[in-house]
């Protein structure tokens, strides 16, 4: 693995404007008439503030406190390491005017390089993996960038990846790629701005940084330039459950931005001393009670970060200063873990807002309805479809012949659908007479009323049309998706 020598300020690319040692009191911009007026948004970047989370370190013996990079202007760390790699690649001569910037990047990234590419001029082209919130996506084309979409669940050599796919646009004529997993200005962006403003903003009174490691850029960076510094401090990674850094067998996860498949020439895993790995859930529950209990509206991978900072702060005495990082803000996810249905729709609610049973929905359905409308075999098909019609539903259990409100699981003969009835009569014109078992359905899948909501809304999100209540062996109604989500927003009401 490459050594960074801090010592060599020659390594790292500054912004023009900027000349004055981060570990001087923070930077004012001042114009030729003396106003505080930076002369671009680029000169903002950096110079972040630290902030205690007393409310989240409420329960451990020290106050955790975090670096807030998502008030860079582009609304992450990675503005730093965006103007970094493309003032490196125009003094190599590797960028061009009127040239083509192409990076693989789960958003931030990509933001910081269009913010460099719209005052400088070059086309931004951006591959991003799918599990990308689509805010993300919006925000980068809003920026002029145009956005590649690609699978997660493949290898990195994969052709289907989202690496190969960018060194494939990559390799057209005029195009760049700043490659942050293999650029070593990221690292060195770090050692010359975001670890001195640490070292500085805490008066060198830092006894652990915890960080969640993607690229390894920031990790490497700040941890040399700390250990540099204070050879005891301890660096903390927060890794993703699924992902190899901290030896875990390597799976999808749904928190973006951290963890890897690969070992990234930008990371050097020796800086780390301790590993916390954080699984999904404990993440998105930690990132949405920032938001609710410290008023930070942050990110996944800052979840993470934050539940790896509770743990080791746990350990720790009242007096040691612990400093998580916070790499950005929650306004990409508001679509994803924010949002309750996405929560429950994969098995995330209940870790967080407590979202209810089953029985809760099926109390608070519309007592206009009777809450087992249902079919018999001996039926026809027009029967199903006038009962359909009267009641309004889509979908109606089947029960043995002379079943009725009694109905115990043993009773389901199957369902009706009322597409599945729409296609029937498309494709026989003599249906409606003929019994309702030449169109039957599978049955609905059955779920206790005491069972949580979220996985009413992981089978409705699978596929299933309805789910079935029953209680004690008595089935008691239908469920769909939008009794569970008015049952939602009734509770979000409160």
């Amino acid at each position: 693995m490459a050594t960074i020598d801090v010592t060599d300020r020659s390594i790292y690319t500054r912004t023009p404007g900027i000349e004055q040692d981060p570990l001087e009191l923070p930077r004012r911009h001042l114009d030729d008439r003396g106003r505080e007026v930076a002369p671009d948004l680029i000169a903002l970047m950096g110079d972040t503030p630290l902030v205690a989370l007393d409310r989240l370190s409420a329960d451990v013996p020290p106050t955790i406190i975090a670096k807030l990079e998502m008030l860079n202007p582009g609304g992450s760390v990675k503005d730093r390491i965006g103007i970094a790699m493309i003032e490196a690649a125009e003094a190599a001569g590797e960028l061009r005017p009127g040239g083509t910037i192409v990076e693989p990047t789960s958003g931030n990234t990509g933001v910081g390089l269009a913010i460099v590419a719209a005052r400088r001029g070059y086309r931004c082209v951006f591959v991003v993996p799918d599990k990308v919130s689509r805010d993300k996506i919006a925000l980068l084309r809003a920026y002029g960038a145009e956005v590649v979409v690609c699978p997660t669940a493949v290898a990195p050599e994969d052709p289907r990846s989202y690496y190969s796919v960018s060194d494939r646009l990559a390799a057209q004529p005029n195009a760049f790629k700043p490659n942050q997993y293999f650029n070593h200005a990221n690292p060195q962006t770090h050692i010359f701005s975001t670890g001195p403003e640490i070292w500085r903003q805490t008066d060198g009174q830092i006894d652990a940084f915890v960080v969640g490691v993607g690229t390894g850029g920031t990790t490497t960076g700040v941890g040399r330039y700390l250990k540099e510094r204070k050879p005891g401090v301890t660096i903390v990674g927060a890794d993703p459950e699924g992902s190899l850094y901290s030896g875990d067998t390597v799976r999808p996860y749904l928190v973006e931005g951290i963890g890897e498949d690969f070992w990234p020439p930008t990371f050097d895993p020796q800086l780390v001393d301790v590993w916390e790995r954080v699984s999904d859930a404990e993440s998105f529950a930690m990132a949405r009670r920032a938001a609710r209990e410290e008023g930070i509206l942050v990110g996944g991978s800052c979840g993470t970060a934050l539940v790896a900072a509770h743990r080791y702060a746990a350990t720790q005495p009242a007096d040691a200063t612990i400093v998580v990082l916070l790499p950005d803000s929650g306004r990409g996810y508001l679509s994803k873990f924010y949002d309750d249905t996405w929560m429950a729709e994969h098995g995330l609610l209940e870790h967080t807002s407590g979202a209810g049973t089953i029985g809760d929905v099926l109390s608070a359905k519309d007592g206009d309805l009777p809450p087992l409308v249902h079919l018999h075999p001996g039926e026809d098909v027009a029967a199903a479809i006038r009962l359909l019609k009267e009641y309004g539903v889509s979908q109606m259990p089947v029960f043995r012949d002379g079943v009725h409100d009694d109905a115990t699981p043993e009773d389901i003969v199957g369902s009706v659908h009322e597409n599945a009835l729409l296609d029937a009569a498309l494709r026989d014109p003599e249906v409606m007479g003929k019994p309702i078992v030449e169109v039957l359905q599978p049955p609905l899948p059955l779920l206790g009323t005491d069972e949580a909501v979220d996985l009413a809304l992981g089978e409705l999100s699978g596929g299933a049309p309805a789910v079935l209540a029953h209680d004690g062996g008595r089935v008691l109604g239908v469920i769909t998706q939008a009794d569970v989500l008015t049952h939602l927003a009734a509770r979000g009401d409160r």
